[in-house]
């Protein structure tokens, strides 16, 4: 009996990276996934990393595994820069002969114009941005490979700190107030729906650039609303804030993502965030 090929996920302990792992063996049965997390094996170890690669033999390498935070990134330049963009480069060349898919984000635009197709010029605002703007040129640069754009993921991560939906409920926790911008707009989604397009795309070795976010475009106060009303037993305060007033460092007010040419690969449709929340009234976000 032939073993199935494997496929590498990095950044195993973050909030997609692990969804991938819970997903796999209901949405991609003919691969065995090995997650890797930083306790297992440090990525800025190259020659640790190379040994490994070489013993494993994937044939497919998922690269989740990043510095994300947008102000950490800010304020580290070098550590993002090694994280995000050197530690890329090192892996998808040492997969340059198999499937590589990359992780990047829908910040990569300004967000002066919105609904963003896979071919709009890119102009990143942040350290995180360009790092991933950087990322994508490199991972493009063979024909093999994939990068996937997403927005804002929600879930349980195994930290309960990594997604948007739990970073609010821990404001709410500590009866924080957070003021949300009524003018800035992201496509926000479920990990589990975007492990799952992943899984399919690279199923179908779907090579080059593509768009998974929801099918909802929302803005800030949209998405503290509707999560507010999730959890009315910790009485959440927020309150609306325009960036017209904003100062600060540079924010992109509408990244939406036109996802077009991803659901056309897709057995299923990308959902609506409210209605999803809807429909999963049980779900721990």
């Amino acid at each position: 009996m032939t073993s199935k090929p494997l496929a590498w996920v990095t950044g195993a302990n973050g909030l997609v990276g692990n969804y991938l792992l819970q997903t796999a063996p209901r949405f991609a049965s003919q691969w065995r996934v090995r997650g890797l997390t930083r306790q297992q094996l440090d990525l800025l170890d190259f020659i640790a990393v190379r040994r490994e690669f070489n013993r494993d033999k994937p044939q497919l390498l998922i690269h989740c595994a990043a510095l994300t935070r947008t102000q950490e990134c800010q304020e580290k330049p070098a550590l993002a820069h090694q994280l995000n963009v050197e530690m890329t480069a090192r892996l998808a060349e040492l997969a340059k002969d198999i499937s590589f898919a990359f992780f990047s984000t829908d910040l990569v635009f300004d967000g002066y114009k919105g609904n963003y197709v896979e071919t709009d010029p890119v102009n990143p605002v942040s350290v995180y941005a360009r790092n991933k703007v950087e990322g994508e040129r490199i991972v493009l640069g063979n024909p093999r490979h994939t990068v996937v754009r997403t927005s804002l993921n929600a879930g349980k991560s195994l930290s309960g700190d990594h997604a948007f939906n739990e970073q609010m409920r821990l404001a709410f926790e500590a009866e924080r107030t957070l003021t949300l911008f009524t003018d800035e707009f992201r496509q926000p989604i479920p990990a589990v729906i975007t492990a799952r397009a992943v899984w399919e795309l690279v199923g179908q070795r779907a090579t080059g650039l593509f768009h998974v976010a929801g099918g909802e475009r929302l803005s800030r106060w949209d998405i503290g609303q509707l999560l507010a009303a999730r959890w009315p037993q910790l009485h959440p305060k927020i309150e609306s804030a325009s960036l017209k007033t904003y100062q600060g460092a540079p924010r992109s007010p509408d990244t939406s993502l036109n996802c077009a040419k991803t659901q056309r690969l897709l057995s299923f449709p990308l959902p609506k965030f409210s209605e999803w929340l809807a429909a999963h009234p049980n779900d721990e976000l």
